[in-house]
């Protein structure tokens, strides 16, 4: 059994809980099998190409064109759904714990919320530690936002999963302070975003055994690895630090129960729900971490990438009508 998910101060109807699905039981039980043997054991630049194999396996979505270009000076990868308009697009800033992850990777996932969302996405080929530790990926990402503007793109939503959720919720916050006078941030949106690089979330503990892929000592690791000489609570690094969300947009994080990042989306969902942010939590019970990424196998992730989509279609939408 799990523990309860942790008391809040705030009222609790920004959070809404997904049931498991039988047949997703039976997928996930699956996964959990063929994934057992490897649990803690991607560290490192060696993991760099098993995990890109893993992303790799997305099923592909249907229509979905691919085109290299350089935005802000970060190379990276436009993702084309078959009707976008050009002066729109998502930001979609990968995961890999800071350390793994390419755009051609991560493509056929970002395939599945272009078309849902019905627009183009870029994702930025950000540097990875240890080679180009803190603040070098938030550098990258802060350089490919404001690059877009050069692009034609008027409209922007960032979405970011995993170590891409840091950024995004970091890029965000970036974003709102500084504003551009002809490029407008609409939407947030973060799967499982890790929040807190000083790792005090309950969930370390209380989802240890059910989180299928990783443990503290593999994640501590990795955290010192991209932190380098910087504190771990930098509100740069671990955006649960950061107490300016006054003016953030719109935001939603979708997570799954069965992971040690739990609490990461939980406690950085409160604390935007108390500055007054729009913001909303999905919690989906049974899912790992990643679990988007079975789109086509499991319905939770489709279901999770259609919500998102159609977040960032509302608001893409709100914005061009002047909202």
């Amino acid at each position: 059994m799990h523990a309860p998910l942790r008391n809040s101060a705030v009222s609790e109807d920004f959070i809404y809980i997904h049931p498991l699905s039988p047949e997703d039981a039976e997928t996930t039980r699956f996964m959990r099998e063929m994934s057992a043997s490897m649990k803690g054991k991607l560290q490192g630049t060696e993991a760099r190409g098993p995990f890109d194999a893993i992303m790799e396996r997305v099923i592909p979505a249907e229509g979905v064109t691919f085109e290299a270009d350089t935005v802000g000076g970060i190379a990276g990868l436009w993702v084309r759904p078959k009707h976008f308009r050009t002066d729109e697009a998502i930001l979609h800033l990968h995961g890999g714990w800071f350390h793994w992850g390419t755009s051609q990777a991560f493509r056929h996932l970002v395939g599945h919320i272009a078309t849902q969302a019905k627009t183009q996405a870029f994702i930025p080929d950000y540097r990875l530690a240890p080679e180009h530790p803190f603040p070098a990926a938030v550098n990258d990402v802060e350089a490919s936002y404001r690059g877009l503007e050069k692009k034609g793109i008027h409209r922007v939503a960032v979405i970011g999963d995993s170590a891409g959720g840091n950024l995004a919720l970091v890029l965000s916050s970036l974003a709102a302070t500084q504003a551009s006078m002809n490029l407008k941030l609409v939407a947030i949106a973060a799967l499982s975003p890790v929040t807190d690089l000083t790792l005090s979330g309950a969930s370390y503990d209380t989802r240890a055994e059910a989180d299928p892929y990783f443990v503290m000592p593999q994640v501590t690791e990795l955290v010192r690895s991209y932190l380098a000489n910087t504190e771990a609570n930098h509100p740069l690094a671990s955006p649960l630090f950061n107490n300016q969300l006054a003016n953030f947009v719109p935001l939603r994080v979708h997570v799954g129960d069965d992971e040690v990042l739990l609490d990461d989306s939980r406690r950085y969902v409160e604390q935007a729900v108390a500055a007054g942010v729009d913001a909303r939590l999905d919690i989906w019970m049974g899912m790992p971490h990643g679990f988007a990424g079975g789109v086509g196998k499991l319905k939770a992730a489709s279901l999770a990438l259609e919500t998102i989509g159609a977040f960032v279609d509302e608001k893409l939408s709100v914005a061009r009508a002047g909202g």
